[in-house]
């Protein structure tokens, strides 16, 4: 079954709610006139009942009435579209002005009749006022043109009815595909987003109001997918170049090695070399893994009650020896308390300090700063580094010297970018800053931790 399109349910809506105001203001006005020609018609009948009964005042019986028939018929004859009949108070038939006419109702009623194609409006009296013995007068009014105003009023109200609904929706339907433009042009811009063409936005300054909102969060999706994909495409590249360079030392060492026989030592050297090549890859993929594993949210900390001062004193401990041969200064000051996983704050703390021991020069200090609260801090000495370029540390593979390679997997620029996925599964957020001398990572934790 073919879905109605939303122009179309709007069109019809249009229309239905033209039709019911339409039909409604019709019914109200042809109830209205109606109950205007029946008051006129009760003010004639009114008038012209009080003119008979002073003519016909006093009489009892036919033989009476026949008196004063002439005076009678002279009234009737100037309103062709009046009658009277006179009945007396056993029901006989006294007078009737005019054939055909319908019987009427009990005595002291307005009725509306129809007999041999006319419509009356009748109304029946005594000819005294409370003397139920007295003679009855009925008079007969023709209101067949009233009726036939009224039929062709109708006629006309349903006429309008449907023209009104006609028009409206076709007008409806016109401004609906006007009105929802902005919708198909969402729609083009979501068929046209591919890996080529993430750069196209929506117009949000010629939306209407209520498309504005949309357009906006559309274009901030636009956004962080062209985002998501410029980074997995630099990751991908990044891969491929970190991973380049140890498989061709590997090749050429392997067939450096196979282009001549060798010695046993020979040999055993040329596979420990290969050895922590593989090794480096390895540790390399884990830690890749590590990263993918946090970006679909797979990383579930453990909870335990953490005194932070002694963790960052036995790392302190663990670096002391790289740290005097490179003569930096290590110390840390306050003390904290946290709830979480041991060894990935320990990792993450780790590759903090692994960091700043490579990039604080000789005579320099690195300090480890705890609290206020569960925050964490790691400042080192040392050379500054651009604003713009802070953000883009904790990036994947992302140096700050290109050209500069180290041999282990914590120096392939995986280090920071595992210490922020570590934070982040904590609930925690990480941010570089740089000023009078020192670069410092800012680790800080929600209180309720």
């Amino acid at each position: 079954m073919r879905r109605v399109s939303l122009g179309s349910r709007l069109a019809l809506l249009f229309a239905a709610c033209t039709a019911a105001v339409s039909l409604g203001a019709g019914l109200i006005f042809s109830r209205a006139s109606e109950q205007h020609f029946i008051e006129l018609d009760q003010q004639l009948l009114d008038s012209r009942l009080s003119l008979f009964r002073t003519q016909l005042a006093g009489i009892t019986t036919p033989a009476e009435l026949q008196a004063r028939l002439p005076a009678l018929r002279d009234e009737l004859g100037h309103q062709a579209d009046l009658a009277l009949r006179i009945n007396g108070s056993d029901g006989t038939t006294w007078f009737e002005s005019r054939t055909g006419l319908p019987r009427a109702p009990l005595p002291d009623g307005l009725a509306t009749l129809h007999a041999q194609g006319t419509d009356y409006r009748s109304l029946a009296v005594h000819l005294a006022q409370g003397a139920p013995q007295s003679p009855q007068l009925t008079l007969y009014l023709d209101i067949t043109h009233h009726q036939h105003f009224l039929q062709g009023m109708q006629r006309l109200i349903w006429l309008t009815v449907g023209l009104s609904a006609l028009a409206t929706a076709l007008l409806g339907a016109w401004a609906a595909r006007r009105g929802l433009r902005p919708l198909r042009q969402m729609g083009q811009v979501a068929a046209s987003v591919s890996a080529r063409s993430l750069t196209t936005r929506l117009p949000v300054a010629q939306m209407p109001e209520e498309l504005a909102e949309l357009a906006t969060a559309m274009n901030a999706m636009l956004q962080r997918l062209d985002d998501a994909f410029q980074r997995l495409s630099a990751f991908s590249a990044d891969i491929a170049h970190e991973l380049r360079t140890p498989l061709s030392n590997l090749l050429t060492h392997t067939q450096v090695t196979l282009t001549r026989p060798r010695s046993l030592e020979e040999y055993r050297e040329a596979l420990h070399g290969n050895l922590e090549e593989l090794q480096w890859m390895a540790q390399m993929i884990n830690d890749m893994l590590f990263l993918a594993k946090a970006d679909h949210g797979l990383l579930v900390p453990g909870q335990a009650p953490l005194v932070l001062h002694d963790e960052v004193d036995a790392l302190l401990e663990y670096y002391a020896p790289l740290a005097e041969d490179s003569g930096v200064q290590m110390l840390r000051e306050g003390e904290a308390l946290l709830q979480g996983d041991r060894h990935m704050l320990r990792r993450a703390l780790s590759n903090l300090l692994d960091n700043a021991l490579r990039f604080t020069p000789a005579g320099g200090q690195i300090r480890v700063t705890l609290g206020p609260g569960p925050r964490i801090g790691v400042a080192n000495t040392g050379a500054a580094i651009e604003p713009t370029v802070l953000p883009r540390l904790f990036d994947r593979f992302y140096r700050v010297d290109p050209a500069r390679r180290e041999g282990s997997s914590e120096h392939a620029g995986l280090g920071l970018a595992i210490t922020r996925s570590i934070v982040q599964a904590h609930g925690g957020r990480i941010r570089a800053e740089c000023a009078d001398g020192w670069t410092r990572f800012v680790i800080e934790f929600t209180e309720d931790r």
